[in-house]
């Protein structure tokens, strides 16, 4: 069986203070995330992965940048990207901003996959750009062990294309900063193998 570890990427100072990110900002992690990506690379840096994926926002290379300078093969997929938000990114986290989102949030739990902000992508365009990913992973036997770092409602999207599942169930993964989606791929058939796991967290402690 294929093992296939998803995390998000670390915190980044716009994580911190609620304000979306999506794939026209290309933040660095703060000293949070680069906390939780060493204690990730601490818990995992024996797995004998042979590659690592990441999008090409540099929050999710920099979250595995010790794996990447371990030797790894590495490489850069844009379909990984995060969901493009529109005229809301960067937006401060006021009550307008979160009823926005609160209200898009909706339309996409109704089955309304096509909607989405001015200048943004709906979910239903993340997940078409998510299929080359998975073909990626379902058709290279050779990388039994995968490494792969992504963002939040891009991940949620994934999990739900991989599981066959309606996008309308994409709520039923969380995804904080550096969690794990352990997947299995075995016979054309992607599997859950450890879902939110977050252990590698316990106990962190963030400097002040």
């Amino acid at each position: 069986m294929k093992q296939i570890y998803i995390i998000r990427h670390g915190e980044t100072e716009l994580n911190r203070q609620g304000i979306v990110q999506g794939r026209g900002i290309n933040s660095d992690l703060n000293d949070t995330g680069r906390a939780q990506a060493e204690a990730f690379y601490q818990k995992y840096k024996d797995i004998p992965f042979d590659k690592i994926y990441t999008s090409d926002l540099k929050r999710t290379w920099q979250t595995v940048q010790k794996f990447i300078d371990s030797g790894l093969p590495w490489e850069k997929l844009s379909g990984l990207d995060e969901l493009a938000w529109g005229i809301w990114e960067g937006k401060p986290n006021t009550e307008g901003s979160r009823d926005a989102f609160r209200e898009m949030l909706q339309s996409w739990e109704s089955g309304d996959y096509t909607a989405h902000f001015e200048g943004g992508e709906s979910v239903q365009d993340v997940y078409d750009r998510l299929k080359e990913p998975m073909k990626v992973l379902s058709t290279r036997p050779e990388e039994e062990t995968v490494l792969l770092c992504m963002h939040g409602r891009a991940m949620r999207v994934f999990l739900c294309l991989l599981l066959g599942k309606p996008l309308s169930e994409m709520t039923e993964f969380p995804h904080q900063n550096t969690v794990l989606y352990k997947m299995g791929f075995e016979d054309g058939n992607f599997t859950v193998l450890e879902f939110n796991n977050s252990i590698h967290l316990d106990g962190l402690v963030i400097g002040q």
